[in-house]
């Protein structure tokens, strides 16, 4: 009666260290991928949160225009003398730099 338990503990502990490894490929993807992606997503928002008028944009499918009016979900972008189109403001990808150029996209 006495080796039915421990065997059953024994079981029961063998089991828990089982899932050690899996714990630690979780914890190994949280630090590595998923918390810089967040991160990165965050200080995108606060980029793109801090659009102002007459600031220079590249939007996500390489568009560049000048901001002429910006609401809380659209931005309007003079992109031509005279041709303003209007753009969802989670469609910018940078905004340039005053006297630069567009970043690469590494």
């Amino acid at each position: 009666m006495l080796d039915i338990l421990a065997a059953s503990g024994a079981s029961a502990g063998s089991g828990l260290i089982g899932f050690v490894p899996i714990i630690g490929m979780i914890a190994i993807f949280w630090f590595l991928i998923i918390r810089p992606q967040m991160k990165r997503q965050k200080e995108h928002s606060a980029k793109i949160g801090g659009v102002k008028r007459n600031d220079q944009i590249v939007t996500s499918s390489g568009i560049v225009g000048k901001v002429m009016k910006v609401d809380e979900e659209y931005v309007e972008a003079e992109i031509a003398q005279g041709v303003r189109v209007k753009i969802v403001k989670s469609m910018i990808g940078d905004i340039v730099p005053k006297g630069g150029t567009p970043a690469a996209n590494d």
